[in-house]
């Protein structure tokens, strides 16, 4: 009979530690949520390299919410520390009611000291290093007007701003936050929530990447409602050849101008021109290959896990993040939307030499975006290839969100 009575305390002791008394409905919602994204990122490849970590951290912190747990000091006297197994010498004491007492500082989880690259704002960075190693200038380089279809595209971030401002259900710096995503650049979506709504970066984030994602889907029935078939059929001349002398000054004339004009877009945009000065100057072919191999992928796997995992069920599951899923949507289509209308003024101003399609790549989604505007122009004639001409404002769109980024952190810190 007693054998039996252990055998029960065993049983209720592992009962009570496990998941099943400590997790609620929320956290379930979550694992299932998670799936979902999962399902998306193996079955329909939606940008898979991040989704993956983040549903996979989505789920983990639900399931065990410990593993994103911060660091515990407790004052415990010499037997209870004996009892842990620890040496009391080498702890620091405290005197209070004539007990002594051993600060005993409990380690955290190990999301916990993962996350610290995203909290102190090194992880976005180091990853847009990754991506400036692998993005070629040239396309921006010969046809310069793809700046403007890449700053127009950002116009969606700040008119979201004023509308989620003007909603009163936000603060300015969520609403910045929110406004960000319609740039469909999840790391420096990242890096702007965890300088100015750090609680928010959880859905921020998943929506961010959501809408990369879904790029196929959201983007080709705004520009098929904005176009004409006229206008989709346009086929633009071949880009001038860019020598090796303007690839190499271009991160360094753009870092100068950034870092002078707005300093808080510097990290960013710095760290992008110096991926693209490691590819361009030719001369540290092993940094470059490193930084957008091996760095870039540790950098991913880190951001994701922890960024999925700051997405409990009882922070997630709220009316509040329904509201940054809705306008992180509307900036996003809105963005598009405003670089396909830029478009169809250039295509007027220079006498139907710009096909429009081009203007929703102005979104910083590289290359998925410039890849939509080819698939849709090829649709309406075959014999149009507008990838590259769409890869000039891609990659604009990629240092504006940066710069608008920029703004607003020096708006709104």
């Amino acid at each position: 009979m007693e054998i039996l009575q252990q055998l029960w305390q065993i049983i209720c002791t592992l009962i009570n530690e496990s998941g099943l008394s400590k997790l609620s409905w929320e956290n379930y919602v979550m694992v299932l949520i998670s799936f979902a994204l999962m399902y998306l990122a193996i079955k329909k490849q939606f940008e898979p390299l991040l989704l993956l970590p983040i549903a996979f951290g989505m789920c983990l912190v639900n399931l065990y919410p410990a593993i994103m747990g911060m660091p515990e000091t407790q004052m415990l006297t010499e037997a209870q520390l004996i009892e842990k197994g620890v040496d009391p010498a080498s702890y620091t004491t405290t005197i209070l009611n004539g007990q002594t007492y051993y600060n005993y500082t409990q380690n955290g989880g190990l999301f916990y000291y993962l996350y610290q690259g995203v909290k102190l704002g090194i992880y976005p960075p180091l990853i847009f290093l990754g991506i400036g190693c692998m993005t070629d200038f040239g396309p921006l380089i010969a046809n310069p007007k793809s700046f403007i279809l890449g700053a127009a595209a950002q116009i969606g971030i700040f008119l979201t701003f004023i509308i989620a401002t003007a909603l009163g259900i936000f603060t300015p710096q969520e609403a910045g936050s929110i406004a960000i995503i319609g740039g469909a650049d999840g790391p420096t979506a990242i890096y702007v929530t965890t300088a100015l709504a750090p609680q928010l970066l959880g859905p921020i984030a998943v929506a961010a990447y959501s809408y990369m994602a879904l790029v196929p889907i959201i983007q080709p029935p705004i520009m098929r409602l904005l176009t004409t078939k006229k206008e989709r059929s346009v086929v633009m001349g071949q880009l001038r050849p860019v020598s090796k002398l303007e690839r190499v000054l271009f991160p360094i004339i753009v870092v100068v101008i950034v870092a002078i004009l707005l300093p808080d877009a510097a990290p960013l945009v710095g760290m992008l021109m110096l991926g693209n000065l490691f590819r361009e100057s030719g001369v540290v072919e092993r940094i470059s290959k490193t930084a957008q191999n091996e760095l870039m992928n540790i950098i991913t796997i880190f951001l994701g896990v922890t960024v999925g995992a700051t997405a409990s069920g009882q922070v997630f599951l709220s009316w509040q993040t329904l509201g940054i899923v809705g306008l992180g949507l509307f900036a996003f289509c809105l963005a598009t939307a405003c670089g396909v209308l830029f478009g169809k003024i250039m295509y007027k101003a220079t006498g139907g030499k710009v096909n429009p399609l081009i203007g929703s790549a102005g979104v910083s989604a590289v290359p998925m975006a410039a890849r939509i505007s080819q698939k849709v122009g090829q649709e309406e004639n075959p014999g149009n290839f507008l990838l590259m001409h769409a890869m000039g404002p891609n990659v604009a769109g990629v240092i504006g969100s940066a710069v608008a980024a920029g703004v607003l952190l020096s708006v709104l810190k």
